[in-house]
């Protein structure tokens, strides 16, 4: 008998269970939404993207939605259309218990902003772009030159992301100047230089050589001695003096097992270079 009762009381609970399911998933069918919040996610005050301008991009759909079905509202479809939108950098759609569908935006976050010609727009760290207007702004590295198929602005990024992960460099350097892929110019905070490091191979060499200079070679010289720094021969440090009519040369000794030979005609100012090694800054 109580094995019976056991058995009885399983089955009916099984029962109730089914028929729950059944009723909530009816109720859930025909339930109602009861309103759309966008939340636009924006940390840093960027004003990329505002909920006004999300709500104008869905239609009429914020107006509508309280006389839809939730089943009705397609959350996917919703993510993938304002996914396309530049100022975007991601957007997640819900519907929540209380009936209510939630639109968490997170505007664009920008690593970078670049000044090509007549052009003006900023890049995130995947390479998504959006122009620049007066109405966004963020205090960003700068990038200036003209960028091309063969040679975009976003190929730029590892270079920003090293000079961004090191508080030194990311202090010095304020603006970032192309004159093409083997003349990428570091324009620091301390005026009077720019620091030449031609393409983006090496860089840990080539920061090396740009903190000896700074430490090692420029207190000594003085720090308007040079218009140009180059660390973009292999295990050189090289410059331009600032005064045409001075003739300096300082001797030069390879730093690594690297033997390229110097192109001084491809020096951005000045006319008399001076190829500068360990030892010989040491000794002035």
């Amino acid at each position: 008998m109580k094995k019976f009762l056991k058995c009885l009381i399983s089955i009916l609970l099984l029962c109730y269970l089914v028929g729950a399911v059944a009723w909530s998933r009816l109720q859930a069918r025909d339930a109602m939404c009861s309103g759309v919040a966008i939340v636009v996610l924006d940390s840093l005050n960027s004003n990329f993207v505002t909920a006004h301008e999300i709500a104008r991009e869905l239609g009429d759909f914020s107006n509508d939605a309280p006389s839809m079905k939730l089943t009705d509202i397609d959350t996917d479809s919703i993510e993938r259309r304002l996914g396309l939108i530049d100022k975007i950098e991601s957007v997640q759609c819900r519907i929540y218990t209380d009936n209510t569908v939630r639109i968490d935006i997170d505007p664009l976050h920008p690593v970078l902003r670049v000044f090509d010609r007549n052009k003006s727009y900023y890049i995130n760290k995947d390479g998504k772009r959006i122009s620049a207007t007066a109405r966004y702004h963020t205090d960003l590295p700068v990038v200036s030159g003209h960028f091309d198929s063969t040679f975009r602005a976003v190929s730029l990024l590892p270079l920003v992301r090293y000079i961004n992960s090191d508080s030194t460099w990311n202090a010095l350097v304020t603006q970032i100047k192309v004159d093409g892929p083997n003349n990428i110019i570091l324009v620091p905070v301390i005026h009077g230089h720019v620091i030449n490091i031609g393409d983006m191979e090496h860089l840990d060499s080539k920061f090396d050589r740009i903190r000896m200079a700074y430490t090692d070679i420029l207190p000594v010289k003085g720090w308007n001695y040079y218009d140009t720094i180059s660390v973009k021969w292999g295990g050189q440090i090289v410059s331009t003096r600032r005064a045409k009519a001075l003739h300096h040369t300082v001797s030069a000794v390879d730093l690594e097992a690297e033997h390229e030979e110097p192109d001084l005609g491809t020096m951005l100012a000045g006319d008399t270079a001076g190829v500068v090694s360990s030892n010989a800054k040491r000794s002035n």
